[in-house]
């Protein structure tokens, strides 16, 4: 039998606060999965990204709050699943706004990006579940953490089997 590879929690998040770029996968009003990128910054113990009032992500989410979000790699997993809220400014927390600065720059400007611009809705993901594992030592590493409550220190499991 192979040796356990355990993954951390300090190593989940430094990877989930790492990320470039975030899938966000959505449910339509009729079950069809919607997924798109979008920048994001994880505070808090959640991820925070905006997106255009009137996308389908915005709509689907002000139906149905379940999410899931992906990182771009598989070769060093990292899928959550939780709920997204979209957070008014005056209760976001500053280091979110800082965060999103630091992290990205426009792309033809070079100046830094700002989180909420105009009516876009920022959200808030609470997770429930975050899986990881190593592509290739999947079995040895698999781990799931789950969240008892709303935001909290997860609790560690070995993983479930598909």
């Amino acid at each position: 039998m192979s040796e356990r590879i355990v993954i951390t929690w300090p190593e989940m998040r430094t990877r989930l606060a790492s990320a470039r770029n975030y899938w966000i996968c959505t449910a339509s009003t009729t079950g069809g999965p919607h997924a798109m990128p979008v920048w994001g910054v994880w505070v808090g113990e959640r991820l925070w990204f905006s997106t255009g009032a009137g996308t389908v992500k915005a709509r689907n989410l002000a139906l149905d709050p379940r999410v899931s979000v992906h990182l771009e790699s598989a070769t060093e997993l990292v899928a959550l699943q939780g709920s997204a809220a979209a957070v008014p400014s005056g209760e976001r927390p500053a280091e979110v706004d800082a965060a999103y600065a630091t992290k990205y720059v426009l792309p033809r400007t070079g100046e830094p990006a700002v989180i909420e611009i105009g009516s876009s809705p920022v959200f808030a993901v609470t997770p429930r579940t975050v899986c990881g594992w190593f592509e290739g030592a999947f079995a040895e590493s698999m781990t799931r953490w789950r969240f008892p409550g709303p935001v909290a220190e997860p609790m560690s499991y070995p993983a479930d089997p598909a």
